[in-house]
Order: structure tokens, then C-alpha cells, then sequence
């Protein structure tokens, strides 16, 4: 590891004086000098503008994929690589029973053949800047609600600004270090991006649920998009038959050269949220209400789901993108709270802010703005317990769980456009698109029931809403019951029904059941809402506490889904006595195959088995091994949104793709282990050679250009 005392890379060293450089989610137009320093000396070769700023710097060909994932586009016809599970929504909604692209994959032989995706979009960095002394000056003695309407304002007017030089263009400002600065970052977006290829998910997906967050990974983990444009501009444009592929300016190389134990290694890409300034008491309530209610409900909704997908294709595609969604960070947060507990870390954390403590006792001048509260912040956290409790619950029992949940809260919450005359309020009418090819009744009734009575267990009473006491008086706790009941009284399931702006819909049992939901949301909301500012305010300080307390040291912001750089080294790790090595072999994922009987997420197609199995891997072979590497490690910074991130060596050439962290270190979002942290990348020519051997893609291949 490094041996640089100036840099500070991990934030929760947690008083070590051994600092290492690999931790760390670098914004890149205000990367520090010694970052950068660091990062040549450890083998980076560009100069710091083909980070950022400079017309073929590597930030202008990563991309937020979609607002949950990152990419990067490889090729002059806007090719993009990211993630199969990225990509795992598009797929699925293009997969039917007789064209299952989940378990078959796809190829698109021509642009003619490449498949559109509703609200599927790229979106480009173009520009960052810091503008804290200005949202500071606007928001000074504000509260959230009225600082958040303010920064929505000055966001519009930004934006508004910026479209006036350029349309396609608009601006998103967001809080870093806890809310002590703010960026405005302008982005372009693309919204016509079509599915191009994809393995299958027995490839894309191998290991399934048994090796998530696991290491040795053997999971081919890509799929691949294009972005189209306005044949006029090259810009931005929706969906058209007419638009065409979008040539940018510059692309990622791709290369074929490999790694070795130590090289460099290199992510950019959009990191979605980690809370590692978060104090004792936060970590604390994370793990014994967060994760621990999370876990608990989706043991059930797991459950359910895959009861009902092993028994129908039918309704296996229906769920899959919403079964994989959840048992994502229901294994994460039960990795995390092991973590947790077996480092110690909320003691740990707390021996740190005693150290903060002392260096504020110390202090002859008292700065309000880092003077944190301990004690007053532990007492908030103990106070919000109840109504976090209760606030998990709801959301994982209630938000976007069953169809009929989904249709209770969105008629009574307003997000149904009316449809009639607009100038006649009383012949306008609310109704639900038919999409019962989307789920199944059987399914969504036992979900219903299931999670009404789970809520019922795991809450305080007085989170109850009013219609608990109709499923107790008229029902006897029967919560089967009491769900066909609703199913059949409630015209909420009813095809084509059309609810009028009438009394009437009020005496209907499934819009009472929404509307005292959301009732029951806003009585825990506004419980947890006073605490919940107060909590932040005093966080606030803690971040900028521990910030001026080492303020010979660079610090990066936790990520927020901006656009983040980190950077170390390609490596494994040692943990009572197992040693990960770096890599894994096509020998390795042949086994696994071999296993399929016993794991059953260990199946694949027979021809997966052959060309695994192949003695000649040609020019994907690693020159050095002599083998076929399928997946590696690096000790870089990942967490979610970090999906789909290139990997690239020392040159800028991408040799993989960021897929996912090991279960060793999944305590990572809140505090990173530079011993057991590492990231679990893709390598590109696993990727390439499934392209060419599986998927036969010559086009897409010339097009790549692979070096």
C-alpha cells in the first residue's frame, strides 16, 4: 500500500497515522495536487487535464447511465459499456416468453435492429463549479424546507440561464461535505439510448444471489447500448426513427494488454451515497433499524416473489428486475451489519469524535460552525428511533410493493393525470393504464396481505393507520381475509374503471387504504422531521470538525451521485488465512458449471461450458498467464451508482468494468477498510471475447477497435 503521509484518502482512518491513497471519491475539476501527485507516482502517465477540462479528457466520455449507474462510451458511433445489471431493467422489459433476452441475450445485427428504451438515458459532465458563497448568502438562518425551495430556485434560474447559450444543456446543484459547500454541475442528457447486446443473464448474471458481494467472482457482467442524436446537430433528441448514432468528440481506448499484481488501476464514474462522516449514533441506528428492518421485510417479499417465479416464465419476467433490486441490498445490509460488528466499528467511531472532542476543548476560539454537540446528538438519535422504525417499515411494506399498494398511494397522492375537459373539473376522471401482463393477481394478493400483517408486527401502535381496526373487527386478524376483500371492493383492480372527481371515491376501501397511508407517512414524517434537521445540523458540524481538525490533509465529499475519481492498485487481499489472489480463470467458472446441480445459479447453456472450457483463448489470453482472465481486483473506491464505471490502467485505457465490492469490507459506504476494501471489475477482454465467441458481433468488434 502507500506510504504517503501527506494524503489522507481514507476519511475514517479513524485516528491511524497510516494513511493510504486508494480510498477516496475525488471530485475531478478541484482534484488536489497532492492526489495528483500521488496517482503518477503510483503509475498514472496523462497529464491532470485528460482528467477534466481539456476536449479529450477522460470526463467526457464517462457517463451517468440512467440515474442509478455509470458507463463509458468506447467507440466513435456512441457505443456505451456498462453493466448487465445495469441494464437489467431495459433488458427485461424487452423480454417475452417466446424472446426471453434475459435468458437468451440479444444482438442486434444492424443499427436497424437496435431496441429504444422509454425513460433510459445518458447524461454527459460538462462543467463543475463550486458556488457555496452564493448559496450560503441565500440561505443563511433558512430551514431545510426553506433552503431546499431556495436551491430549487436558484437551480431553475441557472438552468434557465445556461439553455438561453445552449438548449440541451441544464444544472443540478447539490450539497457536499454535509451541506458545508455546494456545486452546480451542468449536464446534457440524451435520452434516445437502445439496447445493442447482451449475454445472457446466466453469463451476465452468473452466480446470482450466492455470489453477490463475493469474491472469486466469475460474473461477465456488461451489456452494451448506443446513444443516438439529432442527424441535424449530434445533439440531444427524443426518440425518433430519424435520429442517428451520436459521434462524439473523443472515446475510451480499449484495451487488450491487461494488468498485472500492483499496476495501476484507475475508476471514474458516479458513486451514488456513502455517509462516511456519519457519527457513532448514526452508524448505530443504521444498523439495529436501517439495515435490520430491511432484511426482515424483504426475507418475506424475496420469499414470495421467487415462490411464484419458479412456477411461471410468464411471471418470472414479470419480477425479475424487481426480485434482483431487492435481494441487491438485502445482502448488503446484512454484509454491512456484519461488518460492523466485527470490526467494532461504532466503537471505534466513538473513540474518534472523543478525539474531536478534546481538539474542540482545546480550540481559544469557538467556531459555532464546527462546535458539534455530542451529547445532544446522541439523545436526538435515541429520540428518532421510534419513528425510523416506523418510517422503514412503511416504505419497504407499502412503496411500490404490491400493484394495488402502487395504485392506492398514486391515485391519492395526485400522480395520475387527470384525463376530460380541462375546463370542466367534474367530467374529468382518473384511470389506470391496463398492465396486467405486468404482474400477478396470486402474487400481489399474497404480497398485500403479507405486508399489511408484517407493518402491524414490527410498528408501535400509534403508527397504525385506521383501517387496521376495520382488519381486527370485521376480519379477526385475518389478513387473507381481510386482502380479497379489498381486491374484490375496491375498483382500484378494476380494468379501464374511471374515477370521476366525486364523494364517491372516497367510500372506495382501496383509495381509504391510500389515503390513511399517506396520512400514517406524513404523521411518522413529521415525528422524525424536527429531530431529522436537528440531527443533520449537528452532522454538519461533525464533517466540518473533523475537516479543519486535519486540514493539512486533502478530504473528499461523501458521494452523492456526482461524478467521482478514485484510483489505486490492482491487488488482492489476506483474511484469516485465505488469500484472494487477483484474479480469477476460465478454469474457475468451468467448475462452477460443473456444480450447476447442487447451485443452481451456477447454470448455464452448454455452449457457455465449451467456450470456457476452450484451450486456445487467442488474443483475450493474458500475455503474462497465459490464461483467461474473467474478473479482478483493485483496492479503488466503489459503492452503488458505481455499476457500469470503466476501469482504467495507467495509460487511460479501459481494462474493465466496476461491478461490485466484497463482503468483507461491505461497511464500506460508512467506513472504508483500506486492508479488506476492494473493488470487483470485469475484465474487458472476458467481455470482448464473449462478443466475439458467443455473440459473433464482428461489427460491434471493428467498431471498438480493441488494442
Amino acid at each position: 500500500m502507500k506510504k504517503s503521509t501527506l494524503l489522507i484518502a481514507g476519511l475514517l482512518a479513524l485516528g491511524s497515522t497510516s494513511m493510504h491513497a486508494d480510498e477516496g471519491m475525488w471530485t475531478l475539476y478541484n482534484l488536489p495536487d497532492a492526489v495528483y501527485d500521488q496517482m503518477v507516482a503510483e503509475g498514472f502517465q496523462l497529464p491532470c487535464d485528460m482528467l477534466y477540462n481539456s476536449p479529450n479528457a477522460i470526463s467526457n466520455y464517462v457517463v451517468n447511465f440512467s440515474g442509478f449507474c455509470s458507463g463509458v462510451v468506447v467507440s466513435q458511433d456512441g457505443l456505451v459499456f456498462t453493466n448487465h445489471h445495469c441494464g437489467f431493467s431495459a433488458i427485461n422489459a424487452h423480454s417475452t416468453v417466446e424472446h426471453d433476452y434475459m435468458k437468451d441475450g440479444f444482438y442486434a445485427n444492424s443499427f436497424a435492429e437496435e431496441l429504444p428504451n422509454e425513460d433510459l438515458f445518458v447524461s454527459f459532465m460538462k462543467n463543475q463549479q463550486d458556488i457555496t458563497a452564493r448559496v450560503n448568502k441565500l440561505i443563511a438562518g433558512k430551514n431545510s424546507e426553506e433552503t431546499e425551495a431556495i436551491i430549487d430556485s436558484l437551480t431553475n434560474h441557472m438552468t434557465d440561464s445556461i439553455k438561453a447559450i445552449d438548449k440541451t444543456l441544464h444544472i443540478s446543484i447539490d450539497p457536499f461535505y454535509e451541506g458545508n459547500k455546494y456545486y452546480a454541475t451542468t449536464y446534457q442528457d440524451f435520452p434516445d439510448v437502445r439496447l445493442v447486446f447482451t449475454v445472457p443473464k446466466s453469463m451476465g448474471k452468473f452466480g446470482g444471489e450466492t455470489d453477490n458481494w463475493m469474491w472469486p467472482r466469475q460474473t461477465c457482467d456488461f451489456s452494451v447500448f448506443r446513444i443516438y442524436a439529432d442527424p441535424k446537430t449530434n445533439g440531444p433528441a427524443a426518440y425518433s426513427k430519424d435520429n442517428v448514432p451520436y459521434h462524439p468528440e473523443h472515446w475510451s481506448p480499449v484495451s487488450l494488454e491487461g494488468y498485472k499484481d500492483k499496476d495501476f488501476a484507475m475508476t471514474v464514474g458516479y458513486p451514488g451515497s456513502t455517509t462516511r462522516y456519519l457519527s457513532s449514533y448514526g452508524i448505530q441506528q443504521r444498523r439495529d433499524i436501517d439495515n435490520t428492518a430491511r432484511v426482515q421485510a424483504r426475507d418475506i417479499k424475496l420469499a414470495i416473489m421467487k415462490k411464484y417465479m419458479d412456477k411461471s416464465e410468464k411471471t418470472r419476467i414479470q419480477y425479475e428486475n424487481q426480485y434482483v433490486t431487492a435481494a441487491n441490498y438485502w445482502k448488503n445490509s446484512m454484509g454491512m451489519n456484519k461488518c460492523i460488528d466485527s470490526i467494532g466499528l461504532i466503537r471505534q467511531k466513538a473513540e474518534y469524535e472523543a478525539k474531536i472532542q478534546r481538539w474542540l476543548d482545546e480550540k481559544t476560539v469557538k467556531d459555532p460552525t464546527v462546535n458539534v454537540d455530542f451529547a445532544k446528538l446522541s439523545s436526538l438519535y435515541d429520540a428518532s428511533n421510534e419513528s425510523a422504525l416506523a418510517q422503514i417499515y412503511w416504505t419497504e411494506s407499502f412503496w411500490k410493493v404490491s400493484e394495488l399498494f402502487k395504485r392506492a398511494l398514486d391515485i391519492t397522492r395526485g400522480a395520475i393525470e387527470p384525463q376530460g375537459p380541462q375546463d370542466n373539473p367534474k367530467k374529468q376522471y382518473m384511470q389506470f393504464k391496463d398492465n396486467s401482463d405486468e404482474w400477478n393477481l396470486a402474487l400481489d394478493k399474497e404480497m398485500t396481505a403479507a405486508m399489511l400483517k408484517n407493518y402491524a408486527e414490527q410498528v408501535p401502535a400509534k403508527y397504525l393507520p385506521d383501517f387496521y381496526t376495520t382488519i381486527k373487527t370485521k376480519f379477526g386478524n385475518n389478513y387473507k381475509k381481510y386482502t380479497e376483500w379489498l381486491y374484490s371492493k375496491s375498483k382500484l383492480m378494476t380494468k379501464g374503471y374511471k374515477f370521476y372527481n366525486d364523494e364517491k371515491n372516497l367510500k372506495d376501501p382501496g383509495i381509504a387504504l391510500g389515503m390513511q397511508l399517506i396520512m400514517t407517512y406524513k404523521e411518522i414524517m413529521a415525528d422524525l422531521g424536527e429531530k431529522a434537521e436537528s440531527i443533520e445540523n449537528e452532522e454538519k458540524k461533525l464533517c466540518e470538525a473533523k475537516v479543519q481538525m486535519e486540514m493539512d490533509m486533502p478530504h473528499y465529499s461523501d458521494a452523492n451521485f456526482t461524478m467521482r475519481l478514485s484510483y489505486g492498485q490492482v491487488g488482492g487481499y489476506m483474511i484469516g488465512g485465505f488469500n484472494s489472489n487477483y484474479y480469477t480463470t476460465a478454469e474457475s467458472i468451468v467448475e462452477k458449471m460443473k456444480r450447476a446441480s447442487q447451485v443452481e445459479d451456477y447454470e448455464a447453456e452448454p455452449i457457455m461450458m465449451e467456450l470456457m472450457d476452450a484451450k486456445d483463448f487467442g488474443r483475450y489470453a493474458d500475455k503474462t498467464t497465459g490464461k483467461m482472465q474473467l474478473c479482478f481486483l483493485t483496492n479503488n473506491d466503489i459503492t452503488g451508482g458505481n455499476s457500469g464505471s470503466p476501469i482504467f490502467d495507467g495509460k487511460g485505457r479501459l481494462i474493465g468494468l466496476a461491478f461490485d465490492g466484497n463482503w468483507d469490507s461491505l461497511s464500506s459506504d460508512i467506513n472504508f477498510d483500506r486492508k479488506l476494501a476492494r473493488c470487483i471489475g470485469v475484465d474487458i477482454r472476458f467481455v470482448l471475447y464473449l462478443m466475439d465467441k458467443w455473440g459473433h458481433a464482428d461489427r460491434l468488434l471493428q467498431e471498438i477497435n480493441p488494442q
